[in-house]
């Protein structure tokens, strides 16, 4: 395939992924994904294979199920409310595909996260939050702030999150987005995926950086808008290795006793200063996660 028409394609397949993650709950209909992707059903269908790796339901079925799993984490759903959110029409349907994915009945995978909380958050609390505070965190209670749209150039990066370094490189290194660079400028990440759930090299991570709303995309470099609104915010100090600490800190401790609920499919890292001029010890970095 030629460079130009890889480019292409890889443009419309991933059009296609974020139409998907924004609209999980709906039909996704094969015919409807292969127009917004300007292909024919029979080429779409196996050019989405081909460049994922997973079958265009595959894919639907397995963001459904992980995002089961973070609720059976997070959240106090029922199985039957989770298994119909997920497009199952019966317990039974779901559970057999939940522990097909996951090796456990949805019943069995609460427990172990309610025993993994109990073990490393409830007895006692301070233990993990001295953990999390050791690894950087500022301080353990979590504000609200409101965030105004954003419009972001971004890279999608599919792999472990500790491996998007040339991802980065990419984006800031070209030439139509570095010309935007200036003293507001911001270095996001929109995180898709829990590691505790999703396989590492099924990972989604856009690495973005904020732009005029006039920015034209092209040459690899697409564009989105990050949404407004009212953001739980945990700065973290220090190496990027203790982010996810502070993530089962928010989800597990914070975000129970607050009040909110959660609200989107990501959350956002708003990187403070530049790890390549920063000790590590001294990254600061804004974990949001969007609020309902």
């Amino acid at each position: 395939m030629r460079t130009g028409t890889r480019a292409s394609y890889e443009e419309r397949i991933l059009r296609v992924q974020m139409y998907i993650q924004r609209h999980l709950d709906a039909s996704l209909a094969l015919e409807e994904l292969s127009k917004i992707a300007c292909f024919s059903p029979y080429h779409f269908h196996r050019v989405f294979q081909g460049m994922v790796g997973e079958s265009l339901q595959e894919y639907i079925r397995r963001l459904r199920l992980e995002r089961a799993a973070q609720a059976l984490c997070y959240a106090d759903t029922s199985v039957t409310q989770l298994a119909f959110a997920a497009g199952y029409e019966t317990h039974e349907s779901f559970t057999r595909a939940f522990r097909k994915q996951f090796g456990a009945s949805p019943k069995q995978y609460r427990n172990q996260c309610m025993y993994r909380a109990q073990n490393n958050v409830k007895q006692p609390v301070q233990r993990y939050v001295t953990i999390i505070q050791q690894m950087g965190a500022l301080d353990m209670e979590a504000r609200v702030e409101e965030f105004k749209p954003m419009n972001v150039a971004f890279i999608r990066h599919v792999g472990p999150y500790a491996e998007c370094h040339s991802a980065w490189e990419k984006l800031c290194g070209h030439s139509s987005v570095a010309q935007t660079f200036g003293p507001d400028t911001l270095c996001i990440g929109l995180c898709y995926d829990d590691p505790d759930v999703t396989e590492a090299d099924k990972i989604r991570l856009d690495v973005c950086v904020t732009v005029p709303a006039d920015f034209q995309p092209g040459d690899g470099i697409n564009v989105q808008q990050i949404e407004g609104g009212k953001y739980a915010v945990l700065t973290h100090r220090g190496s990027y290795d203790g982010l996810h600490d502070c993530y089962r800190w928010l989800y597990g401790t914070w975000l129970p006793d607050s009040g909110y609920e959660t609200k989107g499919s990501h959350s956002m890292e708003i990187y403070r200063n530049n790890p390549d001029e920063t000790p590590e010890e001294d990254c600061l970095t804004d974990i949001c996660v969007p609020l309902a």
